[in-house]
């Protein structure tokens, strides 16, 4: 059992977080409950105004968070403010140091490139973002066009749904690739697998 922390904050995208929501706690559903311990963090307990408008209540705030095994950063048009919360980028940094995973999903990548934790490393983000990310992180290489890259313990999405299709490739690469595409025919989704290349 892994516990899966999944980062929300003010703006960030909907589907950046609620996709890989999905993908784990679907893979935890079909497989007795045993797998992941997917839940929200936010800087405090009070509601998040997401993207358009919807509200999100998390789970634990900063201080009450259990110690993720897997932690999640999304993307949206609120890392903007997260790229300058010292107690955000602080929050992130000590959770992945005990983490085994750290991902990204679209401009969560800016996010990371903030701690410096994406340094020496390769990294994707939304094809518009691309000039962004790499003025941000210029001791990263960027490549666009790749839908997700794996780089062993970080793993970054592109845009929105590619962030489906690496949290599936997630649940392959620790549990094989029979339970991610059994959790991508019950969501009745066509997972782009590109291995993470």
């Amino acid at each position: 059992m892994r516990n899966t922390a999944i980062l929300i904050f003010e703006d960030a995208e909907v589907l950046d977080f609620c996709g890989p929501f999905e993908v784990f706690s679907v893979t935890n559903e079909l497989n007795n409950y045993e797998l992941f311990n997917v839940y929200t963090v936010a800087e405090g307990k009070r509601t998040i105004r997401a993207k358009n408008g919807l509200k999100v209540q998390p789970d634990y705030g900063f201080r009450s968070c259990p110690a993720p095994d897997i932690l999640l950063i999304p993307g949206g048009s609120g890392t903007r403010k997260v790229m300058q919360d010292s107690r955000a980028l602080s929050w992130i940094k000590s959770a992945a140091a005990g983490a085994e995973l750290l991902l990204t999903v679209c401009t969560g990548s800016l996010v990371l490139a903030s701690t410096g934790l994406l340094d020496g490393l390769k990294a994707t983000t939304h094809h518009e973002i691309i000039p962004l990310l790499r003025e941000t992180a210029p001791n990263t290489e960027v490549l666009p066009g790749k839908r997700f890259i794996d780089n062993g313990s970080v793993i970054v999405s592109a845009g929105i749904s590619a962030g489906i299709d690496m949290c599936l490739y997630v649940v392959a690469r620790l549990h094989g690739e029979g339970i991610a595409s059994r959790t991508a025919l019950y969501m009745e989704y066509s997972w782009n697998n590109d291995k993470g290349g």
